[in-house]
């Protein structure tokens, strides 16, 4: 087993997570504006990505490109993985690599705590997702406590490249964010990740 094999309902079980849905949780989050860089990127990436519309074409054409933007604008704070195994408990089915893994330490060539959100990226369908992701961020909680460096919550995302959906893992209730954010105002995308990043580095 392995983190592709949750689902949402399978992972609060395994787990005895509460999940909580909830509207418009990130409303008041400021707006982070985008380089003209990013700008010129997507617009020249997102339609040849949604042309390929694969799910390794969209990550590397669209998600990376704003990972690496927030982590421009951040000044570096934060250390950014893509497609790495991240292994915390075989037994538990917490196994398997991870599409972006966000940590909050220096350290660039392996993941090391805190772990402060995963990124997934998938092709057209983000429920199909929430589970895998959601099964991401428990091991990320657990990484964190076997080293020492716990945070107050860890943070999660699934998109399609163009879509977003969000999520907050505290204790064991998970919070979704039931608003999906889009591409056409990736500021407002931007501003979501900064501000939960920021947010985790404060603690």
């Amino acid at each position: 087993m392995s983190y592709r094999e949750f689902s949402l309902a399978k992972v609060k079980k395994a787990f005895n997570l509460s999940i909580d849905e909830k509207v418009d949780i990130y409303a008041n989050i400021p707006e982070l504006e985008c380089s003209q860089l990013l700008t010129e990127t997507l617009s020249y990436n997102v339609p040849l990505a949604l042309a390929i519309s694969t799910e390794k074409a969209r990550p590397e054409m669209i998600v990376t490109p704003i990972l690496i933007e927030v982590r421009r604008q951040l000044q570096s704070k934060f250390s950014l993985f893509s497609g790495v195994e991240f292994t915390v408990d075989s037994q538990k089915g917490l196994n398997g690599f991870c599409d972006f893994i966000i940590s909050g330490s220096s350290e660039q060539f392996f993941v090391s705590a805190p772990v402060m959100m995963l990124v997934e990226a998938k092709n057209d369908d983000i429920k199909s997702g929430l589970g895998q992701c959601v099964a991401e961020m428990y091991a990320a909680q657990l990484f964190n406590e076997q080293e020492g460096n716990q945070i107050e919550t860890v943070y999660g995302a699934v998109t399609t490249g163009s879509i977003w959906q969000f999520l907050q893992l505290s204790g064991n209730s998970i919070s979704i964010d039931r608003s999906e954010y889009y591409l056409s105002n990736v500021n407002r995308i931007l501003g979501i990740l900064a501000n939960s990043i920021n947010t985790s580095l404060s603690k």
